[in-house]
């Protein structure tokens, strides 16, 4: 049996697994897909794992799956919900932590709320650098603007006129299929001198209803292109996150929302193909 918490951050939903409670846990793409199908699992955009920590100083080292399969680097959605679900099985209802991902180690801290229902949290999501270079086709696809961004994963931001114009579901995979490492797509329309619209299409995902990570790398992009200044709302079909620059990184604080434990079987008969 595998016992899981379910979280998420916007509309951007997972699966959250610690090895304190299953011993002997794994990640497994097998199991992720399984888990994550909504149609024949659980339903999540991935699962989340809380793993003993590898290196000094940390609560915890974060292994993302993403619904596909595939591991992810960093999610600021998912290290908020990670958190929570850390926070809520130690009994804790405020605090902060220190987790270790493959993007880097992320201090993530309660704001306020309630880590059974809905809590707000901030992570310190690292150094904002460049991405990899523009493919041709994304520098020949129509937009006011576009930039890479690497906050601990990779990103395509740009800048249209309207976002819910964009066929996303159309654009988003072929421009990822550009890169050999793929990468996040994501559409952005200013709304004043400190707020963004957003619309993501997430590498191993497809279309969700918010990104975290996402979110920093479209303000940081329109900020480099002068539409914001340095703290940024960040609109998204699922909700609204803040987004604050600084010389060192960014700052991003959003909600995490505690749905429900699930206990599932694995292996024969169980979810595991």
């Amino acid at each position: 049996m595998l016992r899981l918490t379910k979280h998420h951050g916007l509309g951007n939903d997972f699966l959250v697994a610690l090895a304190e409670h299953n011993p002997g846990l794994a990640p497994d793409p097998v199991v992720a897909r399984a888990l994550c199908d909504r149609h024949l699992g659980v339903g999540a955009d991935g699962l989340l794992h809380a793993m003993a920590p590898d290196r000094p100083g940390a609560d915890a080292r974060m292994v993302l799956l993403n619904a596909d399969g595939s591991e992810a680097e960093i999610s600021g959605n998912g290290i908020r919900c990670l958190a929570q679900a850390l926070l809520l099985a130690a009994g804790r209802s405020e605090g902060e932590l220190l987790i270790d991902t493959p993007g880097g180690r992320r201090r993530v801290r309660t704001l306020g709320g309630d880590v059974d229902g809905e809590a707000r949290l901030e992570v310190e999501m690292g150094e904002v650098r460049a991405g990899p270079p523009i493919t041709v086709a994304a520098a020949d696809e129509p937009a006011t603007n576009r930039a890479t961004v690497d906050v601990g994963n990779p990103h395509l931001v740009l800048q249209v006129d309207h976002v819910d114009a964009v066929d996303l579901g159309t654009l988003g995979p072929r421009l990822e299929a550009g890169f050999a490492e793929g990468i996040n797509v994501h559409v952005v329309e200013p709304s004043g001198p400190a707020g963004l619209r957003l619309r993501v299409w997430e590498r191993g995902v497809g279309i969700t209803r918010a990104c975290g990570s996402g979110a920093v790398a479209a303000a940081a992009a329109a900020h480099g292109w002068g539409l914001v200044g340095g703290e940024v709302t960040v609109s998204m079909p699922g909700g609204d996150a803040t987004v604050t620059l600084t010389p060192g990184g960014a700052v991003l604080a959003g909600p995490s929302t505690y749905v429900a434990d699930v206990t599932v079987p694995l292996g024969p008969g169980g979810m595991q193909p």
